[in-house]
């Protein structure tokens, strides 16, 4: 089975839709990426690590960059780096000569990474990690309340019947497409959009 029809499978298997106005970086790229494998989700469960694949969205960049945009050493990115590679979420998509060194520029392997539990994640952990640093990610990105009257925020708690949680999971997948599926305006204001529906503790 070729690669771009096993994606398509996958996606179906998620209950998500293909979407055509996925962000278009500046290399090649899978469309998307189902994210279940234990090194990948705990890969993805650290702060630092979501920063930099969320800066890899659109551009590809060298370590050398990424170090300097996060305002950390060199060496620590370039761990972290290697990290992802391995867990085969980022790749080199091009390489420059500088001087007598060659230098790598990584971009994800995918323009949308869907996360889904494994077999060996029995308790949630890994995707409740992914989750955690994901929504820690975007609430950096939120600009003040007093400078942007567009932004909304809540959490919400209820006891709601299995029906009911099922209804409300469609309405935020749709939400979701048709977020993905308005187009790209060059003239208009950077928006993101976090969603999330979930299970919670009974004492939470």
């Amino acid at each position: 089975m070729a690669r771009s029809e096993a994606l398509t499978q996958e996606l179906a298997k998620s209950r998500a839709t293909p979407v055509l106005n996925l962000p278009t970086p500046d290399y090649e790229a899978d469309d998307l990426l189902i994210v279940r494998e234990p090194e990948q989700l705990k890969a993805l469960g650290d702060d630092l690590r979501t920063r930099i694949v969320v800066l890899l969205r659109e551009h590809a960049h060298s370590v050398t960059e990424l170090a300097e945009t996060l305002d950390l050493p060199k060496g620590t990115v370039a761990h972290h780096v290697k990290v992802l590679e391995k867990a085969g979420l980022v790749r080199v998509v091009r390489t420059r000569r500088v001087r007598a060194l060659t230098e790598r520029y990584y971009g994800r392997t995918a323009r949308l990474f869907v996360f889904k539990g494994s077999d060996e994640d029995a308790d949630g952990e890994a995707v409740r990690n992914v989750a955690a640093a994901s929504l820690r990610s975007a609430a950096e990105e939120i600009l003040p309340g007093d400078l942007d009257d567009r932004t909304t925020f809540a959490v919400l708690r209820k006891r709601i019947s299995e029906d009911d949680a099922q209804r409300f999971m469609r309405r935020l997948e749709k939400l979701q497409r048709d977020f993905l599926d308005t187009p790209d305006d060059a003239e208009g204001e950077p928006f993101g959009m976090a969603l999330a529906l979930y299970r919670r503790a009974e004492d939470a």
